[in-house]
């Protein structure tokens, strides 16, 4: 196993921790934080991954695709299961038992989509590599369908803290 990819394992699982834990005990949403993680996974996935995109087969890059669209849904489907409240005059999360367990289901499809990838000869980096992006783009699927939540309930976003 390369460096990078333990550094991206590593850095994949701090980032759940800390988003899911954030959601199980519940948190003010503001719009840095339903931006700033996501987009800084995506960018530093894409960095990472860049190289396995252009050496990547056919059938790497479908099965990439195919993952990314699972990833993306059940993250729209966690952004459905979570409580929205308003608290202070601002956005409200918390998670749900059934948050929880599509968390659980997102962690074991990046899991299973390498063993997939590896049974199915799809031996190349990028499902690894891409690990991060993947992550980034879950977490930005979620975060779109509370936003887009909150607005039908018209519940402002809560306002960063100097």
């Amino acid at each position: 196993m390369s460096v990078n990819l333990l550094l991206g394992i590593l850095i994949g699982a701090l980032v759940v921790v800390r988003v899911v834990g954030r959601q199980v005990r519940g948190s003010m949403v503001t719009q840095k934080s339903l931006v700033v993680m996501p987009l800084i996974l995506v960018a530093v996935g894409l960095l990472t991954a860049r190289n396995a995109f252009s050496t990547a087969t056919p059938g790497e890059l479908a099965f990439f695709v195919f993952d990314v669209v699972a990833l993306v849904l059940i993250g729209l489907a966690r952004g459905a299961s979570t409580h929205l409240s308003q608290r202070e005059g601002g956005l409200y999360q918390k998670g749900t038992g059934l948050t929880l367990a599509l968390w659980l289901l997102t962690i074991a499809i990046r899991v299973g989509a390498g063993l997939l990838g590896s049974a199915m000869g799809l031996n190349g980096s990028l499902t690894s590599t891409a690990l991060l992006l993947t992550f980034g783009l879950t977490i930005a699927a979620q975060n779109v369908a509370v936003y887009l939540r909150a607005q039908r309930l018209n519940i402002p976003l809560a306002v960063e803290r100097a």
